[in-house]
């Protein structure tokens, strides 16, 4: 065994509402060497090869055979890595027919056009397409199966969605001294948009499976659990992370069968999202193009909702990750910011500390036309290069550096 965890047990026992206290933070001049190990486990090729595996599977839309196959490969690599705990939620997606409603039309630039695609207003776009903060693209869902020029890829994604039964799968690393808590990783693994949902979120999923693997290796303990979950839905309103709250929360430190030392679901101490994790290429031009280069100060941004009634300790889990980004990640920063939104963190907010990581910010950055390939038929594998790739590993390092010091993780020589 090389070391123990940086973090006390009583230090994160009192930071999430077990006392009074507050979360430790990593020291710039004390290194954990389990964590460094840990992460270096990490590869970018393995990372990319688990992203393009993904995408054999197309947009992943929920509804589709297409979704459902991806979970059933999802499941077995889980297991093929060793977290071979897997289990499903099921639940039914059957919402009502949606209203239309006819958006009011809006007015032209001078120029006769609509260049950035944007309202006027904080993420919008003012008269001749620029406002105070800067130029908005274009953003929305695209649903013309014809604007996806591969002709494969475009049979691939045909199958429309129907409403009816669901499924998400879940894999556990159980804790050796505290089974009984665990922190929750997650990404969606659905998408759409008629392309591959690379990004969104193929690039978060991909991240999760990873941690999964380094995390689940044989010579590999946490004293706390771990839970690896890979959501459904989320792009209809954060379904299926709905459904796991509404199906679980209840259940959570229950020991089944009494004296078993087994717990179906452990005391939830933190939830940890990735949700769009490779672009950070800058604000988009006049013309709502954006540069096709990563830009040289792009940053993991970790966020937690300043709304939430644990605001507090979210801000401290924050802060805590970018503590660990900066002692372990190897390429980019990480900023703490508090908008997380729309997101499958949200439902867990106000019942556990939950932040979220991804490529920008959700309101400003993402929400103002910041990513060009979101929902669109851009969306794929051979749009992203190695610079992209390498932010997601980066957001990969981040997390696996703050959860294997949160759950106590040690690696046995």
């Amino acid at each position: 065994m090389v070391s123990k965890s940086l973090i006390a047990t009583t230090g994160f026992l009192l930071a999430f509402g077990m006392g009074a206290g507050s979360l430790a933070q990593p020291q710039a001049d004390e290194e954990n060497a389990d964590v460094r190990m840990l992460v270096s486990r990490l590869d970018l090729e393995q990372y990319k090869a688990t992203l393009k595996g993904l995408t054999q599977f197309g947009d992943r839309r929920q509804g589709t055979k297409r979704n459902r196959d991806a979970v059933d490969w999802i499941e077995a690599q889980l297991k093929a890595v060793g977290c071979t705990t897997t289990e499903r939620i099921d639940y039914v997606f059957d919402p009502p027919p949606r209203e239309r409603r006819r958006r009011p039309q809006r007015e032209l630039n001078p120029d006769g056009g609509t260049p950035t695609g944007g309202a006027i207003g904080r993420n919008g776009s003012g008269p001749g397409g620029s406002s105070i903060f800067g130029y908005r693209g274009r953003t929305g869902v695209n649903t013309d199966p014809m604007a996806q020029p591969d002709e494969a890829l475009r049979e691939l994604n045909r199958e429309p969605a129907t409403n009816g039964p669901r499924q998400e799968v879940y894999c556990t690393k159980i804790g050796t001294t505290h089974p009984e808590e665990m922190y929750i990783i997650g990404a969606h693994m659905d998408g759409h948009g008629w392309g591959e949902a690379a990004n969104d979120d193929g690039s978060g999923t991909a991240l999760v499976m990873e941690l999964a693997r380094v995390l689940n290796a044989p010579d590999v303990q946490t004293e706390r659990s771990i839970r690896f979950a890979l959501w459904n839905n989320e792009e209809t309103g954060l379904n299926g992370a709905r459904a796991y709250v509404e199906q679980r929360q209840a259940l959570q430190g229950i020991e089944e069968p009494a004296g078993s030392g087994r717990y179906p679901e452990p005391k939830w101490l933190g939830m940890v999202q990735h949700d769009m994790m490779l672009f950070d290429h800058g604000a988009p031009r006049p013309d709502g193009t954006v540069s096709r280069d990563q830009r040289p100060e792009a940053d993991v941004n970790v966020e937690y909702q300043s709304t939430a009634e644990l605001m507090e300790k979210a801000r401290e889990l924050a802060f805590f990750f970018k503590a660990a980004n900066d002692m372990y990640a190897t390429d980019y920063p990480a900023t703490v910011g508090p908008h997380m939104t729309n997101t499958d963190s949200t439902p867990f907010m106000n019942l556990v500390p939950a932040i979220s990581l991804r490529e920008n910010e959700r309101g400003a950055h993402v929400g103002a036309g910041w990513d060009p390939h979101w929902h669109q038929t851009t969306d794929v594998y051979s749009t992203f290069t190695d610079k992209d790739f390498r932010l997601g590993l980066n957001a990969g390092q981040t997390t696996l550096a703050a959860i294997a010091q949160l759950a106590g993780a040690t690696v046995t020589k």
